[in-house]
C-alpha cells in the first residue's frame, strides 16, 4: 500500500482492518481533493469555483436505516424505538470486515478532525474519517474542526468513521433493512456508513455520537441542534428550530458574529460549535435572500445535486429536478462575520425557539418560564405547509423532540433536564417565536413579515421587552408582550388578528390537544412540573 499526505508517523489503517489498499491519501488539502474528484470524473467546477457533485441514489438522510449497536454500554442508556434502532454487535463486526474487504486495491482518503471548538479538553472528540470518495473527505474537511500540522503530527483519534458509498449490504445476511446503512458502535467507537453517498450521514452520524457521549461523559455539557451568534458585548443567543422556521436566516445578523449554524453545546461557561463549517440548503437561493450563504459558495465549497443553467456553469438554484434538498457545504471562514474559533465565553442570555405555526395560533413572540421552556423544548413543534415539504398542501403538525429527534440517542427528558438546570443557573430568557401565520391559518391569514420577526428578536436581545406589560395566553400559558418596538400592537396577540374569535378559540384548543397527545410518550420520564407547564386542552 502506498501512502501520501501528512499524518502522525505512528498512525496506520491496518488496525482498523483496512489492508491491501491501493493508496491511502492522508489529510489532503481541499485543492488536492477537488483535483482528485475531477480526475476521477466525480465532479465539475461551477463558475463560482465550487465543486459540484451528485450524491447518487440518496439525496437525503435515511432515518429508517440508522442503527446503534446494542451492547453493555448502550442497552440501558439509549432510548430505543423508531429513532434509535438496535443492531447486533456481531453483525456490525461482520459488516465492518466486508466493507474493509470491499476497499482492497482501492484508493481511500483519510481525514483527521475534531468535533468541537471548545478550549476544554474534556469536551473534545477526535475522529479519523476514512472515505472511499475524495469529495466525501473534502466534506469532512469543510464541516469539522481542522487540526493544524503540529496537532496532526501527534493526532490520536478516539473515533473512526468509515464511509463507503459504493459498498452495498445484503439485508438478508447483514441485518440491515436495505442496502444502505449508517451504524454507530459506541463500545468500539466506530461509525460505519455504506450504500449512500449523501454526505449528511457523516455530519449527523457524528452529531448522534456527540449526543450520546457528551451528556453521559461530562454531565455538564448540553449538546444542541441550534444556531448561535454573539453580540459585540459578548451576549450569546441560541436559535432552535426545524426546517423552514428561519433558524439560519434569523441567526445571520450583520451586527452579531456567527458562532455556527447548526450544532453546538452549552458547556460550563461557554457555548461552542461542534463544527468548522456550514451545511446549508440552496433551493431557490439568491444573493438578496441569503447573501452570506451566496457569497460563501466559492472555491472550497461543495454543491450537492444542483443543475446548471443550459450551456453554462452557472448554478440554477431553482432547479428541483434532482431533489428539493440541494445543499452546499463550506468552511465557516467563508462567512465574513464568523467567530473564529467557533466559541464564545459565558452563558446564553437569550434563547429562541422558532416555530412556523401554519395554523396561526401561537403568538409571534412570547416569553417562557423554565418549566415551559423544557416542555416546548421536548415538544419541538412546527407546522409544515407546501414549500417546506413535498406533497403537503394543508398545514401539518410536526413534533421533533428537542428540535432534533433523529439525532438523540438518549431520552429527550435527559436533554430537557440538563437544559432546565442551565436555565435556572444562568437566568437566560427563553422566547417562543412564531415565524408562521397571523390573521388566520395558511390560506386565510398571512405569514408574518420578516421585518416584524427581526424587530421582535432585536427587542428581546437589546432588553426592549424588559419593562413592558405581558398577558398570559389562556390555552398555551406563555406570556405575550402587549407592545414591542417596531411591531404593531395588534399583531402581538394572535387572537386579535382573527376576524372570527370563536374559531380561533376552537383551533387553539385543537392544537393544544395535539401537543398533549404528542407529549404522552414522554410523561414516563418528564417531571410533573414539566407536564403541568404544557397547554390546557
Amino acid at each position: 500500500m502506498q501512502e501520501q499526505g501528512f499524518k502522525n508517523p505512528g498512525a496506520n489503517l491496518q488496525d482498523l482492518g483496512l489492508k491491501n489498499l491501493k493508496t491511502a491519501y492522508w489529510n489532503l488539502t481541499p485543492e488536492e481533493l477537488v483535483e482528485h474528484s475531477i480526475s476521477k470524473g466525480m465532479g465539475v467546477l461551477a463558475d463560482s469555483g465550487a465543486l459540484v457533485i451528485y450524491t447518487g441514489e440518496f439525496t437525503g438522510r435515511s432515518p429508517e436505516d440508522r442503527f446503534i449497536v446494542k451492547d453493555s454500554i448502550t442497552a440501558n442508556k439509549v432510548n430505543w424505538g423508531k429513532v434509535n434502532l438496535p443492531f447486533e454487535s456481531k453483525k456490525f463486526d461482520a459488516l465492518w470486515r466486508k466493507a474493509c474487504s470491499y476497499l482492497r486495491k482501492k484508493d481511500v482518503y483519510v481525514r483527521d478532525v475534531e468535533a468541537n471548538a471548545s478550549a476544554n479538553p474534556d469536551y473534545r472528540l477526535r475522529a479519523r474519517v476514512v472515505t472511499e470518495y475524495p469529495w466525501s473527505n473534502q466534506f469532512a474537511s469543510n464541516m469539522f474542526i481542522r487540526p493544524n500540522h503540529e496537532d496532526l503530527a501527534t493526532f490520536d483519534p478516539r473515533w473512526t468513521v468509515l464511509c463507503v458509498p459504493g459498498f452495498k449490504a445484503d439485508p438478508a445476511v447483514d441485518g440491515t433493512r436495505q442496502h444502505n446503512f449508517a451504524i454507530v458502535n459506541v463500545k468500539k467507537r466506530r461509525l460505519l456508513i455504506g450504500g449512500t453517498g449523501y454526505t449528511g450521514e457523516i455530519k449527523k452520524g457524528i452529531f448522534s455520537v456527540i449526543n450520546f457521549v457528551l451528556p453521559t461523559r461530562t454531565k455538564d455539557a448540553l449538546p444542541m441542534h441550534c444556531s448561535a451568534n454573539v453580540g459585540h458585548d459578548g451576549d450569546i443567543a441560541l436559535f432552535f428550530g426545524l426546517s423552514g422556521t428561519g433558524k439560519t436566516t434569523l441567526s445571520a445578523d450583520p451586527n452579531r458574529p456567527l458562532i455556527g449554524d447548526d450544532e453546538h453545546a452549552w458547556g460550563a461557561g461557554e457555548v461552542f460549535n461542534f463544527e468548522g463549517g456550514c451545511y446549508a440548503k440552496t433551493i431557490d437561493l439568491t444573493a438578496e435572500k441569503e447573501p452570506d450563504i451566496y457569497r460563501a459558495i466559492r472555491h472550497g465549497a461543495i454543491l450537492e445535486n444542483v443543475k446548471f443553467l443550459p450551456g453554462t456553469r452557472t448554478v440554477d438554484y431553482a432547479d428541483r429536478s434532482i431533489t428539493e434538498n440541494t445543499r452546499v457545504s463550506y468552511p465557516i471562514h467563508h462567512i465574513e462575520n464568523a467567530v473564529i474559533p467557533s466559541r464564545a465565553q459565558g452563558d446564553p442570555k437569550n434563547i429562541f425557539f422558532l416555530t412556523c405555526d401554519a395554523y396561526g395560533i401561537l403568538p409571534p413572540i412570547s416569553r417562557l418560564s423554565p418549566e415551559q421552556a423544557m416542555y416546548y423544548f421536548i415538544s419541538g413543534y412546527t407546522a409544515r405547509v407546501a414549500g417546506t415539504e413535498v406533497g403537503i398542501k394543508e398545514p401539518k403538525s410536526t413534533f421533533s423532540a428537542c428540535f432534533g429527534a433523529p439525532f438523540l440517542p438518549l431520552h429527550p427528558a435527559k436533554y430537557a433536564d440538563l437544559l432546565g438546570k442551565k436555565l435556572r443557573k444562568s437566568k437566560a430568557k427563553v422566547w417562543l417565536i412564531n415565524t408562521g401565520w397571523v390573521g388566520g391559518p395558511y390560506g386565510v391569514g398571512n405569514r408574518i413579515k420578516l421585518s416584524y420577526t427581526r424587530a421582535m428578536i432585536t427587542a428581546a436581545l437589546k432588553g426592549g421587552l424588559d419593562h413592558v406589560a405581558f398577558e398570559k395566553h389562556p390555552v398555551f400559558g406563555m406570556e405575550i408582550p402587549t407592545t414591542c418596538p417596531g411591531v404593531p400592537n395588534d399583531v402581538l396577540n394572535p387572537r386579535n388578528t382573527w376576524t372570527d374569535k370563536a374559531n380561533y378559540d376552537a383551533k387553539a384548543k385543537s392544537l393544544a390537544k395535539e401537543f398533549i397527545q404528542n407529549f404522552e410518550k414522554y410523561t414516563d420520564q418528564a417531571s410533573a412540573e414539566i407536564v403541568a407547564a404544557g397547554p390546557k386542552g
